[in-house]
């Protein structure tokens, strides 16, 4: 069970008690990302969570780090499209300073222009090495294209040109405009006292401002895009549109998903890869957010591999659409994401991650019992209906990257 506190400023704290742990996973949600910036700002949001930990107006960079040092501790954070999530695990006899130094950095960092110039180098850097993963970079095109003219097109990390506009004043009107406290969700898991939890609800508390993010909305576009790039191989990556974050359908998503590509005995891995051997590396991942969604299938291969790949893939959608998945298919992948879920869910970190996310996105966390629940009724009709929905080829996409043909040419590949 876990506890909920609304503060006063609107600030949520949900915290899970776990009594035989000794440590303490503490976490602050932000629902801020890249799809709430500008096309000027485009990757600020990444920048801030580089420049949250370069200092405060009470401590340095080093002093950050030395801290978390001589904790012992874990400290991170990442951006995604729809939030940002700042987060620390500790043992619980250092919750209380590991909690002092995440308020500290979270409201209170300077963005010092000096600071800023250093930390630019670096995210270019980090631009640079996603273009060396190409299997990233037909992800990326496929997403720029297909939701092409909105943020949610854009890159989480920026550009370049927009990085270069930058500077300490950019990143503090950009907190203050966007960093909201109704956004704001405060995770703890673990080992923790009541006096714990008091202090971190004092600290965030403080937290200013008012009102709520809004998005813009963002539509699934059907759209070919090619790149090509000197490589080995050519990475390819199909999309179709999917379902929103919060659709009903979402649990038999996920599992259509764990059928087709999550893994050596699903349907795409044994046909392309195992029976036929035309690649090494071939998955199916969905992706969801609050308005829109998209279901992706990548493979990496030769280009002399590429159109007998990609008959066999329509072969599988088709047949999976036409017959819908075995009762065996579906037993074996249910097990399989309630085991993945439970024994993930053994870390406090995991578990802070959970409570969350959920609690940002859902406004309440659904309990482990009630996923195992929400699996288990999920029925084989329910995904046969869900396929013949989302594979539709004529609306289908493709991203390719490397020594590639024309758009004609992969268009006919998928829209065959």
């Amino acid at each position: 069970m876990y506890e909920k506190i609304v503060l006063s400023n609107g600030v949520r704290v949900v915290a899970e008690r776990i009594d035989y742990v000794r440590s303490a996973a503490l976490g602050i949600w932000v629902g801020n990302g890249s799809r709430f910036e500008t096309a000027k700002y485009n990757g600020i949001s990444h920048f801030i969570e580089h420049m949250i930990f370069k200092g405060t107006e009470n401590r340095t960079a080093q002093q950050i780090a030395e801290v978390m040092d001589t904790m012992g501790g874990q400290s991170n954070a990442f951006t995604t499209k729809d939030c940002t999530c700042y987060y620390m695990k500790v043992l619980d006899t250092h919750l209380h300073a590991a909690a002092e130094l995440l308020a500290d950095i979270f409201l209170h960092s300077k963005f010092a222009n000096e600071d800023i110039e250093l930390e630019r180098g670096v995210v270019l850097e980090e631009i640079d090495m996603y273009e060396d993963a190409p299997d990233d970079v037909a992800t990326e095109k496929l997403f720029e294209a297909c939701y092409r003219g909105t943020a949610l097109g854009r890159p989480i990390l920026g550009t370049e040109e927009t990085l270069a506009d930058f500077d300490s004043d950019a990143l503090h009107r950009y907190v203050g405009d966007n960093y909201h406290p109704e956004d704001t969700v405060i995770a703890l898991s673990g080992h923790f006292t009541d006096a714990d939890l008091k202090y971190i609800c004092e600290l965030f508390e403080k937290m200013q401002g008012t009102g709520r993010n809004q998005i813009e909305p963002a539509q699934y576009q059907p759209s070919i895009v090619i790149r090509p790039k000197e490589i080995e191989q050519n990475h390819l990556c199909m999309g179709f549109q999917g379902i929103p974050l919060l659709d009903e359908r979402r649990y038999a998503y996920q599992l259509m998903n764990a059928i087709l590509g999550g893994g050596m005995s699903s349907r795409l891995f044994q046909t392309v890869r195992e029976q036929n051997g035309l690649c090494y590396s071939i998955c199916s991942f969905p992706s969801s957010h609050v308005d829109t969604g998209m279901f992706s299938i990548y493979v990496g291969l030769g280009q002399e591999q590429e159109q007998r790949a990609a008959q066999l893939i329509r072969d599988v959608l088709y047949d999976f659409c036409e017959k819908g998945p075995t009762e065996q298919e579906l037993c074996r992948c249910r097990e399989q994401m309630k085991s993945n879920m439970l024994m993930g869910l053994e870390s406090t970190n995991a578990r802070m991650h959970h409570l969350g996310r959920y609690e940002l996105f859902m406004d309440r966390v659904v309990s482990p019992d009630e996923l195992v629940e929400a699996y288990d009724a999920v029925t084989t009709e329910q995904i046969k209906t869900l396929a013949n929905s989302i594979f539709r080829f004529e609306n289908a996409s493709i991203s390719a990257v490397g020594n590639t043909k024309d758009e004609a040419y992969y268009r006919d590949m998928i829209r065959a």
